[in-house]
């Protein structure tokens, strides 16, 4: 019952990784701290729309 979801930048707004997860068990949404390649920085990408 996984479901695929998008993670995208929260400063540039493009969305650059694919992740997965159980919408069952985690009700809020995703957020990572991952590269951004558009903005040469790590920074918080939360999920977004497919």
């Amino acid at each position: 019952m996984r479901d695929e979801i998008v993670l995208a930048c929260s400063d540039c707004k493009r969305k650059n990784y694919r992740a997965s997860r159980n919408k069952r068990l985690t009700n809020e949404k995703l957020e990572r701290r991952k590269y951004c390649a558009s903005c040469r920085t790590h920074t918080i990408h939360k999920e977004g729309k497919v």
